[in-house]
């Protein structure tokens, strides 16, 4: 596949930048794979595809406020960090990306918060645009964290930062179920997911699991070659427990349906299986990329939302769902006016 077989023109006015008022009431497509069916439905209605003891695997990981504003020392210049992930807790380095990147050298000090009560200092260069920062901090980790944390914002993505981050927001972007801190970036399609659809999936008697998959800024970053088996995935952390394996193998076991909420959780399970489609525990990293054609091993259905073009997530959904019955149910979207995008509504691929 080469990547401009994934440009489609997206209006810019279907591209949400404010959630739905309640969680389930976004929109739902499901794309029937055997027949190429589509249907219109509303979120909440998802239930009606699945029956007891069917399975699905959630993302479990939490958005940190990672994106922070401050101030080079002596010129005084605005400089943008986001936080990608902790080097080191007791030296209190941190892997960042800066911008602009080009006014950041090693050895410059660059403060944070309305007093400057928090500093750090430029020790290496990643990348063109990354940085390895330690922040100046005496005193716990625990209180270095909440102190840090505390001047961070919602790292909402760049398609919706056309509006700043707003309060409600460090709710919004974040699942119901929300626990092991690690992503600056939401899982999106578990986003959808009330407490009160949960308490219909129990009473109905449909089960669920949990893996963890802390979401990168890879995800969003701009594929820059046509050939796409030549194109490198950032690494993400990830972790599937023995709980959520024997859960997932038994499921599988009795031909129940297994559903993946989201293409963090896909890349996850797909990550780490056994030849014989059983999945494996593993705690690590990974950078596997997906793209048609490709022959998924351990999820039967998957929920994503209306990606970007040109994105990884489109080629991942792509592969899962058909190339062709994809792009063509991409194309519906637009016409019934879906939203596109981490706050937009949601795909349903089932057989």
């Amino acid at each position: 596949m080469k990547l401009s077989q994934f440009r489609f023109e997206l209006p810019e006015d279907r591209v949400a930048l404010y959630p739905t008022k309640f969680r389930d009431e976004s929109r739902l497509m499901v794309l029937h794979r055997t027949t190429g069916e589509i249907e219109h439905r509303l979120f909440k209605d998802v239930i009606d595809y699945f029956d007891e003891k069917d399975l699905f695997i959630f993302n479990n990981t939490k958005v940190f406020p990672a994106r922070l504003f401050g101030n080079k020392e002596k010129t005084g210049a605005r400089i943008e960090v986001f936080l990608l992930r902790e080097l080191n807790e007791e030296q209190r380095l941190w892997d960042v990306l800066v911008d602009p990147a080009r006014k950041i050298r090693i050895g410059n000090k660059l403060y944070f918060g309305e007093d400057d009560s928090m500093v750090a200092e430029v020790i290496d260069n990643t990348t063109s645009r990354g940085r390895t920062l330690r922040f100046l901090y005496d005193g716990p980790h625990d209180e270095f964290k909440k102190a840090l944390y505390s001047l961070g914002v919602t790292p909402l993505p760049d398609h919706i930062i056309r509006r700043p981050a707003e309060p409600e927001d460090a709710e919004r972007f974040q699942s119901i179920f929300a626990e092991k801190e690690g992503a600056v970036t939401a899982p999106t399609a578990s986003l959808h997911f009330s407490r009160e659809l949960l308490k219909r999936f129990e009473i109905k008697g449909v089960d669920w699991t949990f893996v963890t998959a802390h979401a990168g800024l890879g995800n969003f970053r701009s594929i820059d070659v046509e050939d796409l088996t030549k194109h490198k995935m950032e690494s993400e952390q990830i972790e599937i427990n023995q709980t959520a394996v024997d859960t997932v193998n038994s499921k599988k076991d009795e031909k129940r349906r297994v559903c993946a909420v989201g293409t963090t959780t896909m890349r996850a399970l797909e990550s780490t299986y056994s030849t014989d489609g059983h999945l494996k525990a593993f705690s690590g990293w990974t950078n596997k990329f997906i793209f048609p054609p490709y022959e998924f091993n351990v999820a039967t259905s998957l929920i994503s939302n209306f990606h970007m073009p040109y994105s990884t997530l489109l080629m991942l959904v792509a592969a899962f769902g058909g190339y062709d019955l994809v792009m063509n149910a991409y194309q519906v979207a637009i016409e019934e006016k879906y939203r596109f995008g981490t706050y937009g509504d949601a795909m349903l691929i089932i057989d």
